[in-house]
């Protein structure tokens, strides 16, 4: 095998098919990348840890076809380091030998044969534009599960009905929900898949341009249920491919924790109240909530009690119904503002034991927008 393509080309390519691969791989071929030089002119590579697959193709001048399996994270730390010039590749007996410039790195090959086939790409169910596709996702995994005993919470629920892309995440103390326009393929049929949030995340911000096509395997939507080894969703745009294994279980339905009407709600600038919370925030110990009191006119934050340092800002904001006094998790409340794409947010609530949602509008005085909505639990006050 032997073959020469641009610095650039081979850093970006390598470093798409090694971003998944595990840090202690059961076998240690599962640690490796896939390379194949094939003719006319096309470089494969590949990853593959038995749950989520990676492929994507470039251009490359190929002089000997050949495939051979190298270990991922070394070729992308070395191809990421490598001077901006043409990069030939070659093997030589039981090595790979990488040139660019005056720069030369030699890496052990791994037994090619003892690596597992990737899996086929599921059927295409549709596509939706990569950068909307890539800023909803961005929206709702913030509110994924980080906690590993409890994985349902940990994916994101991917509901697929006629024009419409629904993404859900939950951790129990905040939900986001986003809805984004879908090209639906010539079947058309309503389907839902739990899908890893991480991993959800990584193809989103690798796909973010042009089209991406969706695709799940048919045993994989039942009642919007991943069901372990045979539930797989794919994606693909730009070349690049992946694919991975859905989560398995049954994801809570928490639609119903959005309130049918709030008699209250208060309209907010976003990058105002981001900064004020911040500020606020800095005296809130681990934990400790910040309470914000909406009255006629303004919301004042505060934190801090007692014999600890406190802190208290005031800034405008245009309430709606009566007086409201609600606290909390700072962190959360600015992941939510954060998520919001608008420069005013509006603040719906019913009582101060219940949760808040939020949601974006274009300007002060004007309609919220549903595409997006976050809900967040509030922190309950003493006394």
């Amino acid at each position: 095998m032997r073959f020469g393509v641009e610095r650039d080309v081979l850093a970006d390519a390598v470093g798409w098919t090694a971003r998944t691969l595990p840090a202690r791989p059961p076998v240690p071929v599962l640690s490796g990348v896939l390379l194949e030089a094939t003719e006319p002119g096309v470089l494969k590579l590949s990853s593959f840890d038995y749950e989520v697959s990676a492929h994507v193709e470039v251009s490359a001048e190929v002089h000997e076809p050949g495939r051979v399996l190298v270990s991922g994270r070394l070729l992308a730390d070395i191809a990421r380091s490598l001077p901006g010039q043409p990069v030939q590749v070659s093997l030589q007996g039981p090595r790979v030998v990488v040139t660019c410039g005056s720069s030369r790195f030699t890496l052990l090959t791994m037994p090619v044969d003892d690596y597992p086939t990737l899996p086929a790409m599921p059927d295409v169910l549709g596509s939706v534009a990569g950068d909307v596709f890539a800023s909803a996702v961005a929206q709702v995994v913030v509110a994924a599960s980080r906690d590993e005993t409890l994985p349902v919470l940990t994916g994101v629920r991917v509901e697929i009905e006629g024009d419409e892309l629904t993404l859900l995440a939950t951790d129990r103390y905040r939900l986001a929900v986003r809805t984004l326009p879908w090209s639906a393929g010539s079947g058309g049929a309503s389907s839902s898949a739990l899908v890893r949030a991480r991993t959800l995340s990584e193809v989103a911000r690798a796909m973010g341009s042009g089209e991406v096509v969706v695709a799940l395997s048919p045993d994989a939507a039942v009642e919007g249920r991943g069901r372990g080894g045979s539930g797989l969703v794919g994606f693909e745009a730009g070349g690049r491919r992946t694919t991975s294994l859905l989560v398995d279980g049954d994801y809570p339905k928490v639609r119903s924790l959005f309130p049918a009407e709030s008699p209250i709600s208060a309209v907010v600038s976003v990058p105002a109240l981001v900064e004020a919370v911040r500020r606020v925030a800095l005296v809130a110990e681990r934990s400790r909530p910040v309470r914000l009191s909406f009255t006629e006119g303004q919301v004042v934050l505060e934190a801090g009690d007692g014999e600890d340092a406190q802190a208290s800002e005031a800034i405008t904001a245009q309430l709606h119904g009566d007086d409201v006094t609600i606290a909390f998790n700072p962190q959360f409340l600015l992941d939510g503002l954060l998520a919001l794409s608008t420069p005013y947010v509006r603040l719906s609530f019913t009582v101060p034991t219940k949760p808040a949602v939020l949601t974006g509008q274009l300007e002060e005085d004007g309609d919220s927008s549903d595409h997006y909505r976050y809900l967040l639990m509030p922190v309950r006050l003493a006394g």
